[in-house]
């Protein structure tokens, strides 16, 4: 990355695009590479064809589709011409998707023929120009899905090849786009009342890109696989625009990152460069690795040896790493709490593993550390271009609310400065929302300020620790600790799948085994309750028979449950 600071997006990428045109940008696991050359020309393309279309400077542009190269030409190419990127979650339901294209008044979409039915109840009405992601066509107004389908299949395209130019690229160009001009809108809910577009300009993300940049240097030789949602913040900046700008290449799934579809594609690519989330990893090392150190009686009870289980961590995280093709060197987790059992493994395997910490509002990086600098349950120093301090501290614990400054964090929450002003401090730092503490310069995060559980004796109980212990057990796929009554209760989805397997041979009538499973969730509550402090005991733990709704990224909706 050139260390000269500019001043958008499209003059780092074009640095990229100019300074390695023969190196492949993006593409398929399965697929063609796009080189930097043949990316510039895509997003020029593009560009044209939202120019032809009408779309101008400041305009926005949702982008409604599953991650792929197509939806980062899309990105890019609003950006070249100046506009706004409304990036959105798939997973968000269709009355949500719909009002998000409402609030944020966005111009035109694009979408994936996937994805075109969570969209379609809208076209039309409150949005007239649709362009398929996967073609870059322009979808005829009252085009059905299946009609969608034969267009797809004709694979018809109205972008503007270059010898077909009926006008010169000109109006914005890369170096016409301020620092200040807004770069997205991203919304962390769709729904009604409940949706904050945060407003991040080009020099909110540039600013991020140039922290995270500092913690870990990217290559023209770095190779990544992207399979967190690019809607999200985290991936979109770590895992998108900073590996474009370094010159490296990134690799797309076509199907969601299942075991099945992600271990050929890892041995195939051999990432340098991975981004995930804890729940991913907390399955790998519940489901596939930790029921190896229970196997056999006398493995099970050497492990619980510290210089045994170290032992039999580095020789799991040995065959781990090769199951990742063997050539990673930055493996980063963010997004939410790692469970501590899991980050112990990483640690005494030697896992190439960084903790980040960030919010949406952040752009995202406020913490975090290369592999070689990670503590323990750290998530890292604060990023170097950050002001920051606590406020509300704890005298007896040293817990604080975490504030922010600087030029990352954004410009405030879309059509709405009621609430905008309510996250910031009276000299201007951005309120996080998190306890933590600071030792060392090194950021400790202890929970979510809102979910905090205040003891009878005035301590502060958090709910994601005691959640971590109770997850740590082989039976426990999630849980939620919440306070009822001034009591600690949790509610915990089992995994029935090994209990089925445990109670097979044993042939019980469906009464017994419910007496079985009430009898476990027993054993599994005085368990934690020998774990955590006296305070922190639970005094109920009741089964969940579902999975626990969830939000786009992956956290649990605690808000339906408590």
């Amino acid at each position: 990355m050139n260390d000269q600071l500019k001043k958008s997006i499209p003059e780092y990428i074009m640095y990229s695009i100019n300074r390695c045109p023969e190196k492949e940008a993006v593409t398929w696991i399965d697929g063609k590479a796009i080189t930097y050359k043949e990316l510039g020309t895509k997003i020029e393309e593009v560009g044209l064809l939202l120019k032809a279309r009408g779309i101008k400077a400041k305009d926005k542009v949702a982008l409604l589709s599953e991650n792929s190269p197509h939806w980062a030409i899309a990105y890019l190419a609003i950006s070249f011409i100046g506009g706004v990127v409304v990036p959105i979650l798939t997973e968000f339901h269709e009355n949500e998707i719909h009002h998000i294209i409402r609030h944020s008044e966005a111009k035109a979409v694009f979408v994936s023929e996937k994805m075109f039915p969570k969209f379609d109840g809208i076209f039309g009405k409150d949005i007239n120009l649709a362009i398929n992601l996967d073609t870059f066509s322009v979808i005829p107004p009252n085009t059905t899905k299946e009609k969608l389908k034969l267009l797809y299949k004709e694979k018809r395209s109205s972008v503007v090849k270059k010898k077909e130019k009926l006008f010169e690229f000109i109006g914005v160009q890369a170096n016409d786009i301020q620092e200040d001009d807004l770069a997205v809108i991203i919304y962390t809910s769709g729904t009604t009342g409940q949706s904050k577009g945060v407003m991040l300009t080009h020099k909110n993300l540039i600013t991020n890109v140039l922290a995270c940049y500092s913690l870990q240097k990217m290559t023209t030789e770095d190779r990544l696989i992207s399979i967190l949602p690019l809607p999200h913040t985290f991936e979109a900046t770590l895992g998108f625009l900073l590996p474009l700008m370094c010159g490296s290449k990134i690799h797309y799934l076509k199907k969601p990152p299942t075991p099945r579809v992600l271990m050929p594609a890892l041995a195939k690519i051999r990432p340098t460069i991975m981004l995930t989330v804890p729940i991913i990893m907390e399955k790998i090392f519940h489901n596939k690795v930790q029921p190896t150190f229970n196997s056999k009686k006398v493995v099970a009870t050497l492990y619980k040896m510290p210089f045994f289980r170290k032992l039999f961590h580095q020789i799991a995280g040995k065959k781990l790493k090769q199951s990742f093709g063997g050539e990673l060197k930055f493996f980063g987790i963010g997004g939410a709490k790692l469970a501590e059992d899991v980050e112990l493994f990483l640690q005494d395997c030697n896992f190439p593993y960084a903790i980040g910490y960030g919010l949406t509002e952040t752009a995202p990086l406020i913490a975090g550390a290369s592999p070689s600098q990670t503590r323990f349950r750290s998530t890292g120093p604060v990023a170097f271009n950050l002001e920051h301090k606590l406020i509300n501290v704890n005298p007896k614990t040293g817990e604080g609310e975490l504030v922010v400054k600087g030029d990352s964090i954004m410009k405030g929450y879309y059509k709405d400065k009621e609430r905008t002003n309510e996250v910031f401090t009276s000299d201007g730092f951005f309120k996080t929302g998190d306890l933590v503490i600071e030792k060392d310069n090194f950021i400790y995060v202890k929970g979510r300020l809102k979910n905090v559980i205040i003891g009878s004796s005035g301590e502060n109980i958090y709910p994601e620790d005691i959640e971590a212990v109770i997850n740590e057990n082989k039976y426990v796929v999630e849980s939620i600790v919440y306070d009822f009554n001034k009591r600690l209760v949790a509610k915990i989805h089992l995994n029935y799948d090994l209990i089925d397997e445990a109670m097979k041979s044993f042939n019980y009538s469906e009464t017994r085994i419910k007496e079985e499973i009430t009898k476990l969730i027993t054993t599994i509550r005085k368990e934690v309750n020998s774990k955590v402090s006296n305070f922190s005991k639970l005094t109920k733990m009741i089964e969940h028979s579902e999975p626990f709704e969830k939000t786009p990224t992956l956290k649990i909706k605690r808000f339906l449950y408590t």
